[in-house]
C-alpha cells in the first residue's frame, strides 16, 4: 500500500457564519496556489437539538468522492468518523443505501488513518464550539491553511495517513455491493 501523509486542521468556532468565512479563505488560498484539488474541507454546524450538520464541503474530484460522484472525501469522512450520525447537507446522501456504504468505507480510512487519541481530541475540540472547520490538505500548505482559519478561537492540526487508491477500490466496492443488495 502507497500510503499518503496528509494533515487535518480543525478550527472551533463560536458560530457558523465564521467558520464558513475560514472556509471561503482555504478555498480562495488553494485557488490561487492552483491546488483547488489538494484539499477537502467541511464545514459543520452543532445545532440546538444537539446534532451536527454539514453545511458546506469541498472534495477533492480526483480522490474518491469526486470519482464516485458522491462527493465524499477524506474531510466529510474525517467528520462521519468523528459524529457518527451527522447529517450532510439535506441527509440525502447518508440516507442512501449505496451513498452510506461510500461514506462509511471512506469514514473506516479516515479514522484508521489516525491515532485514537488523536481522534479523541479532535472530537473533544470539536464538542467544545459551536461549530467548526475540518480542512485535510498537504502538510506543505499546513502553515497557510492555519494562518486563513483566522475567526477560529481553537485550531489543532494532526496527521492523517490514507491510500487514496484503496479508498477509491473500497469506495466503489461499497457502492457496487448496496447497488446490488
Amino acid at each position: 500500500m502507497a500510503f499518503d501523509t496528509f494533515m487535518a486542521y480543525v478550527g472551533v468556532y463560536d458560530d457558523v457564519a465564521d467558520a464558513e468565512a475560514d472556509y471561503q479563505l482555504v478555498k480562495e488560498l488553494h485557488t490561487k496556489a492552483n491546488l483547488i484539488d489538494a484539499y477537502d474541507a467541511a464545514v459543520i454546524e452543532r445545532r440546538e437539538d444537539g446534532k451536527v450538520k454539514i453545511t458546506k464541503k469541498h472534495e477533492t474530484p480526483t480522490r474518491a468522492g469526486g470519482v464516485l460522484g458522491g462527493g465524499v472525501g477524506l474531510a466529510t469522512g474525517l467528520v462521519v468518523a468523528l459524529f457518527p450520525f451527522a447529517a450532510i447537507g439535506g441527509g440525502l446522501l447518508a440516507a442512501t443505501t449505496a451513498g452510506g456504504a461510500v461514506l462509511g468505507a471512506v469514514a473506516g480510512h479516515a479514522s484508521a488513518g489516525m491515532s485514537r487519541s488523536d481522534l479523541k481530541e479532535l472530537g473533544e475540540s470539536l464538542d467544545a464550539g459551536q461549530a467548526g472547520l475540518v480542512v485535510v490538505g498537504v502538510s506543505d500548505m499546513g502553515a497557510k491553511i492555519e494562518e486563513s482559519m483566522k475567526h477560529a478561537k481553537k485550531t489543532e492540526a494532526k496527521q492523517i495517513k490514507a491510500d487514496a487508491a484503496e479508498i477509491e477500490r473500497d469506495a466503489r466496492a461499497a457502492g457496487a455491493a448496496s447497488a446490488a443488495g
